[in-house]
């Protein structure tokens, strides 16, 4: 049997009125979301997050799960409207609608414990760059770097989209968590160590784009006019 922690400030089957037919397979426990940083010492099969009333407050509690376990699987449910508010897809593997019916659900489950069971060892690539997700290891042409959580958080965010252009705000929200009150300051200061730990040949890994803000350039570019 399954175990599955919802956490919410609602019932189970208020977030997804569908999963209660489905408590023969799963053992679902429904903690606040106050406890996101305890749940993953439970050891939960999966967890579910609830955003759909409140999409800030569930994208807050994906990033501090993800702040202590990169492994267990974590469901989002919002709503249709709410999927570009937030950079889901950074911290959560799947998401549902509130109205999801029981096959969807079921079905929906089975792949993403398939899907993550397949995940050990994953990399992140970008040019001579690797970053093994499940370690934290960070190699450069064969030479290990030396990074804070943050300084990785940030390389991952950027390294996972290349070629994409975020600005100062955006890497804020979806690097610090949307409830961060630091300035955009707090975003150069980690691209200039990123940069001085990448080293001359290779700082150019992390590009500027002027004006604009930030990306990844597996092309080695650091700057655009």
């Amino acid at each position: 049997m399954m175990l599955l922690f919802m956490l919410s400030d609602r019932r189970p089957d208020e977030v997804l009125p569908a999963i209660g037919p489905l408590s023969t397979d799963l053992k679902v426990e429904h903690l606040s979301v106050v406890a996101a940083q305890d749940v993953i010492r439970m050891g939960p099969d999966l967890v579910i997050v609830d955003a759909v009333e409140n999409p800030g407050q569930g994208y807050a509690v994906l990033h501090a799960i993800r702040e202590v376990d990169r492994s267990t699987p974590v469901t989002v449910v919002l709503e249709r409207r709410d999927l570009e508010r937030f950079g889901w897809e950074g911290f959560a593997d799947e998401l549902l609608y509130p109205g999801a019916p029981q096959a969807e659900i079921r079905i929906r489950f089975a792949m993403l414990q398939r899907r993550v069971g397949r995940r050990e060892g994953s990399q992140v690539r970008l040019g001579s760059l690797t970053m093994d997700l499940d370690s934290f290891v960070v190699t450069l042409a064969g030479r290990p770097l030396d990074l804070t959580y943050k300084e990785f958080e940030l390389l991952r965010f950027l390294a996972e989209r290349p070629g994409r252009v975020f600005t100062r705000p955006t890497l804020l929200r979806e690097v610090w968590g949307y409830d961060f009150y630091g300035g955009t300051r707090t975003v150069d200061v980690h691209i200039r160590r990123l940069r001085a730990k990448l080293g001359p040949e290779h700082e150019g890994l992390i590009g500027t784009v002027r004006g604009v803000g930030y990306r990844a350039a597996a092309d080695g570019r650091a700057d655009d006019d």
